[in-house]
């Protein structure tokens, strides 16, 4: 069954209201597309602290803290530097989950290991493991943009309703 955007904020909301919680996000692909998602639901200052929209690799090191040794080792779209960019904001921000997301929307951009469409997303709760996955997604950069604030939201509902258990 396809859930929306909307439906997944609304049942954020909820969960993280409930714990008396807050998320922040880190963003570079989607350029604040999940912060809009989170703050289009009102009252969503309850929940939602701040969304840093590090597009380039000079924002990811200043405003997140990723080392630039990092991004030159591994590049900007990677495992390494989604997970240094949500601890990085968890690190620097009053909120207990972080999720992040760097990729290759496209249309220019990609290579034959990084194609357009990769996106790199991490989910960093304090106290526990980071969740950190890649993602290939398919379409024009609207469709690829979409896709990762769904898979983003998503994945962060999921890690919210598995604590109720």
């Amino acid at each position: 069954m396809f859930v929306d955007e909307y439906e997944l904020v609304d049942r954020i909301a909820v969960a993280l209201i409930q714990r008396r919680e807050r998320m922040g996000t880190a963003e570079s692909c989607t350029g604040g597309l999940i912060a809009a998602a989170c703050t289009s639901l009102s009252g969503s200052s309850q929940w939602f602290e701040r969304g840093v929209v590090s597009y380039s690799d000079q924002a990811k090191t200043e405003f997140l803290g990723v080392p630039k040794a990092l991004i030159a080792l591994h590049g900007s779209v990677s495992a390494e530097v989604a997970e240094h960019m949500a601890r990085g904001l968890l690190a620097h921000a009053p909120i207990d989950w972080a999720l992040s997301v760097t990729g290759i929307a496209g249309p220019t951009g990609g290579t034959a290991n990084k194609p357009v469409g990769t996106v790199w997303l991490a989910l960093v709760h304090s106290g526990r493991p980071a969740k950190v996955w890649r993602e290939n997604f398919s379409g024009d950069r609207h469709a690829v943009r979409a896709q990762t604030v769904r898979a983003g939201l998503n994945a962060l509902c999921e890690a919210l309703e598995d604590r109720d258990s």
